[in-house]
Parts: structure tokens; C-alpha cells; sequence
């Protein structure tokens, strides 16, 4: 599924306007009764409501929704704010339209701010997309104060004061909203842990926008659903052997750390991996002929470190390497001559990138295709430095995928991934849950196994990204997110895949 500028929402407006024959108001009442709908069906008509309006066409929605909430016997009172005299069209056609019954109060200056019933809940329609500059004024005074009572906030589309695709500056007051609903699509702001306190929980309405303008507009953000990644899950057919569905080599597991090798073990084995090698220090023999016995072991001369690669490297498909190794000077010699001799696709996690990072010399040999990185961000960091921000950070992630021609699976809620082509698609499953060491070691073998079962790297990754979140999710059911361990994400991936594949 795309997303949407600012720029391309309102364009989004203007065609479906014309494409259907209908005024701008009437696309507003549209708007207006589907986040009506999800509000009767989260807050009770006991509850006082008290709808904040700014002059723009964001207030004109709210206008129509203290209309709406009113005829569904809501109490609500509207609170207009700012210069009426420079509203839009929209905004003054449904001010007339606001019945008598509804208490209206105007606050032009800091002195009409008024305190809210501690139980109220309060509806932001101040600003929405289109704001281009920071709050400031009377209006930043009433999103203060907002922001300090314990009212439950609702935001329509957008909470007021934040951008939708760019930085906000530091300077602006944000509504920090408890639930933000947005119109058609979601906003890439949602999807950044910097905007967390401000968008609170999101969701989206549908309002009818034309899907023949969305099909159309070009755009590089993306978010996956399950429509998106189901019909890439490949049918085994009846013949099937291991020998089809590949031949992996795990490069894992350091002393101590040998745990993570067995959690990417059994990811990529859930994956659907024909054959899997893990080459691990010969310590963690015995662990993982034990704990993995479907995946065959090949113990490394060193007893805590890797310090070799296999003899036979052309019998292996894909390769993937990182959790648990360590930063040892021979395991970083190791990773050197991985990067110089082998020809495989390559999924790099963990120690791995850290030995990466740490030498430009390893950087330099980089620049070959067939590459996924999957750090966390302090992973990313290293291997990158610093961003100043999550939109810096994804411009980075990009500016590095195509300079290498790479995939960075930049992980964390709402999971980044960026692609060669310049394109970044956002993951929509998960919980804090997986908040936990070894998850993100299950999410390399699971790519791992993806990639040996000959999808292409942008495949792999999509599908394990959204299985891994999806698995996950469903463990969310059984142990809850305090609970949750990495064990439990793979115990519950065939329990994914299998609801994946019923997604028509």
C-alpha cells in the first residue's frame, strides 16, 4: 500500500472531487461521518465532548463531527480558535450549519482558555496535513494546555502542530494525541518512534479518495499489509524435495552466545529451508546438534570463536551471518574473507555489521550486489554514524542502500526497509513484545531461509519482516508481551505462514 504526501493527499482530494461530481463539503460530510463512526464505537454518548477548531478545513471536519455527534446525542461543545474572519469556505459553510443546541465558545487570546472537565474527551481538529510552519500564538497556548490535562485526545487526521512528511521544528507546539484517525491512508509520521507521544494509537477511516488517482501517483513510501505480501508465498508442489528449496550456511554463535545461533537456526528451519549448515565455535557443538537436530553442524576449529569458513562454500545457496560471533580478531579476519571470496547472497546482522563498522577497509568491499543488512538502529548507527532525526535516518538508510546496492531491514516498531531502487516500505506487524533478546536473530534466518528458497532478496525480506511481526502478534495471544521470549516468536511462525497463505 502507497503513502501519501501532504501534497498528494490534497491532490487526492481535488480529483475525487471532480472524478465524482461532488463539492468539497460534501466530501468533508464524508470524511466527517467516518471518524463519527469510529468515535461512537470507542466512546460512549455518556461522555462529554469538546471539539477544538482551528480556521482551516481540519476545523471544518471537526464542525461537522460535533454536528454529527450531537444528533447521535453526544454532549458537545465546540471550541473555535484563532481569526474566523480568515477561515476557509468549508469551515464557514458548516459553522452556520452547527445547530443552536451546541455551545460554541471562541477563544481569540490566551485569556479565554477555559479548564475541561477532567472525564471529557477532547477532539483536535486545529490543523491537519496542510501545516507548513510551526504553532505559535494563541493556538500553541491551547495545545499546552491540552497537553497538560489528562483528557483523552483524539486527533483527526493528524494531531495538530506535526508534519506530515518532513521535520517539525523544534520551536512548534504538537498536540500529543491519545488516538489519531486518519482519512484513507495512514501518514508516514505515524510510522516514526520519534512521533510516538504525539500519535498516540493510529487508525485509518476509509473515505472513498480515488482509487484510480492512488494507482496512479508515483511515490517511494510504502507500508505492507497482508494483501501485499500473501501472493508472494510460493506453492510447494507435489514432487517437492529438500534439494528445491535450498541449501543454507549460518555463520552464528560465539561462547556464551550460543543460544543465538539456535534461534536463527530455527527461524530459517520455519522458513521452509530445504537444507541448513550452521557453522558455530565447537563449543556450541553439542548445543545445537541437540537443541536444532534438523540442521546439520559443522564445528569450528576454534572452541569459542569462529575463526574459519566451510571447505565446500559452493554447495550453499545463501548465507547468513552475525548473531551472537563476537567482535574477535580472528572472527573479524573470518568475516574479511567472507566478504572478499564469497559470491553468495549475504543477510549480515549483529557482530557481524559491528566488524563491518568498524573497518572501512571491509566497508570497501561492500560494493557488490546480493546483500541484506538487518541492523537495530544502534547497529545502524555504527555502520552509518548518527542521523539527527528519523527522517535523516531513513534519507540515510536510502542514500547507503543505493551506494551499495544493498537492503537495510532497519528493525524496531514498524520495521524500515530500504531497497537499491530508493524505495522504503514500512512493516505493520509486531508488538512490544519482541522487545526481547534473540528476536531479531530469529529474523535472520528467517530471511536467510527465504533467500535460499530462491526469492528474490526484496521477497525475502518483505515476507520475513511481516511473518516475523505476524508470529509474533499471534504469540501475543498465548503469553502476552511481558512474557514473550524469542522462542515463542518461532513456535508461532507456522502459525503465521499458514494465516498468510488463506489471505486471498
Amino acid at each position: 500500500m502507497k503513502l501519501l504526501t501532504a501534497a498528494q493527499t490534497r491532490e487526492a482530494d481535488a480529483f475525487t472531487i471532480q472524478e465524482e461530481g461532488i463539492s468539497s463539503t460534501e466530501l468533508m460530510e464524508r470524511a466527517a461521518k467516518a471518524f463519527a463512526g469510529w468515535f461512537e464505537n470507542k466512546f460512549p454518548p455518556s461522555e462529554e465532548v469538546f471539539v477544538f477548531c482551528g480556521p482551516g478545513n481540519n476545523g471544518g471536519d471537526g464542525l461537522v463531527v460535533a454536528r454529527l455527534l450531537h444528533q447521535r446525542h453526544y454532549k458537545v461543545q465546540v471550541l473555535v480558535v484563532g481569526d474566523t474572519q480568515k477561515a476557509s469556505a468549508d469551515f464557514k459553510v458548516n459553522l452556520e450549519q452547527l445547530p443552536k443546541e451546541v455551545p460554541q465558545n471562541h477563544i481569540k487570546s490566551e485569556a479565554d482558555l477555559v479548564r475541561l472537565p477532567e472525564k471529557a474527551c477532547v477532539i483536535d481538529a486545529l490543523f491537519g496535513t496542510g501545516l507548513n510552519r510551526p504553532v505559535t500564538g494563541v493556538y500553541a497556548k491551547v495545545i499546552e494546555q491540552l497537553n497538560q490535562y489528562d483528557n483523552t485526545i483524539t486527533s483527526i487526521d493528524m494531531p495538530s502542530g506535526l508534519y506530515t512528511d518532513s521535520q517539525t521544528p523544534a520551536e512548534g507546539a504538537i498536540i500529543k494525541a491519545d488516538y489519531t484517525i486518519s482519512f484513507q491512508l495512514p501518514k508516514q509520521a505515524f510510522f516514526l518512534s520519534q512521533h510516538e507521544v504525539y500519535v498516540g494509537e493510529w487508525h485509518v477511516v476509509p473515505i472513498g479518495l480515488s482509487e484510480q488517482f492512488i494507482s496512479q501517483t508515483q511515490t517511494n513510501l510504502f507500508f505492507t499489509t497482508a494483501k501485499d505480501v500473501a501472493h508472494l508465498l510460493k506453492p510447494r508442489k507435489k514432487f517437492s524435495h529438500k534439494g528445491i528449496y535450498g541449501h543454507a550456511l549460518l555463520l552464528c554463535g560465539g561462547f556464551g552466545k550460543i543460544g543465538a545461533a539456535v534461534l536463527a537456526a530455527r527461524g530459517c528451519l520455519r522458513a521452509g529451508v530445504g537444507l541448513l549448515t550452521v557453522q558455530a565455535p565447537s563449543a556450541g557443538y553439542t548445543v545445537l546438534q541437540t537443541a536444532v537436530p534438523e540442521a546439520m553442524t559443522l564445528a569450528d576449529k576454534h572452541r569459542k570463536h569462529l575463526s574459519e569458513l566451510p571447505q565446500e562454500m559452493d554447495k550453499f545457496n545463501v548465507i547468513g551471518v552475525g548473531p551472537g560471533l563476537g567482535t574477535e580478531r580472528v572472527t573479524k579476519s573470518t568475516i574479511g574473507q567472507l566478504l572478499a571470496t564469497s559470491s553468495h547472497p549475504l543477510v549480515i546482522d549483529a557482530d557481524a555489521i559491528n566488524i563491518i563498522s568498524s573497518s572501512e577497509k571491509l566497508k570497501a568491499q561492500l560494493k557488490r550486489n546480493q546483500l541484506i543488512f538487518t541492523p537495530h538502529p544502534k547497529e545502524f548507527e555504527r555502520l552509518i554514524g548518527k542521523s539527527n532525526n528519523d527522517y535523516d535516518r531513513l534519507k540515510d538508510m536510502l542514500e547507503f542502500c543505493q551506494e551499495y546496492d544493498c537492503y537495510v531491514v532497519l528493525k524496531g516498531n514498524n520495521t524500515a526497509l530500504g531497497t537499491p531502487d530508493g524505495e522504503i516500505y514500512f512493516n505493520t506487524t509486531g508488538n512490544p513484545g519482541m522487545a526481547t533478546g534473540g528476536t531479531g536473530d530469529v529474523l535472520t534466518g528467517i530471511i536467510t531461509g527465504f533467500v535460499a528458497q530462491n526469492y528474490t532478496l526484496k521477497e525475502a525480506c518483505l515476507l520475513g519482516v511481516y511473518l516475523h511481526g505476524l508470529a509474533a502478534d499471534l504469540a501475543l495471544n498465548t503469553v502476552g508481551e511481558v512474557s514473550m521470549t524469542a522462542s515463542d516468536v518461532v513456535d508461532h511462525l507456522p502459525q503465521a505462514i499458514l494465516q498468510l497463505q488463506q489471505v486471498t
